[in-house]
């Protein structure tokens, strides 16, 4: 098991809006071999893009697209590699002794929910 972070108090936690999100499209990013380009569902009425770096592991981004999934709605927006990416999605990963991601898993929701439902 890698290390764990330092502990943060409540209201940090309280910070983060959690949200689900259906992915619409996923594909690769035009400029980075490391990106997936995704297309959200947030629940509102123009929905999000954000630039994902979990290429390796996902063999056909098409195979993303209905998923649910879990992001960070509220992370400050910015530009990776010319492209707008408004939050991150969220994944486990496993790391080998050296720390360098060995296996990546995108957390899903296990039934369908409201797009923009939140998590806590």
């Amino acid at each position: 098991m890698s290390e764990l972070q330092s502990t943060i108090d409540f209201e940090t936690f309280t910070r983060l809006d959690l949200r689900v999100a259906t992915i619409r499209k996923a594909e690769h990013h035009p400029d980075a071999d490391r990106l997936l380009r995704l297309q959200l569902d947030d629940g509102t009425e123009e929905g999000r893009q954000v630039c994902a770096g979990i290429r390796k592991w996902i063999e056909d981004p098409s195979t993303l697209e209905g998923s649910q999934v879990v992001i960070v709605a509220n992370l400050e927006p910015r530009v990776i590699r010319g492209e707008r990416s408004e939050g991150m999605v969220l994944a486990a990963t496993a790391a080998d002794g050296e720390g360098n991601t060995t296996d990546l898993a995108v957390v899903r929701i296990d039934h369908p929910l409201p797009a923009g439902s939140r998590v806590s």
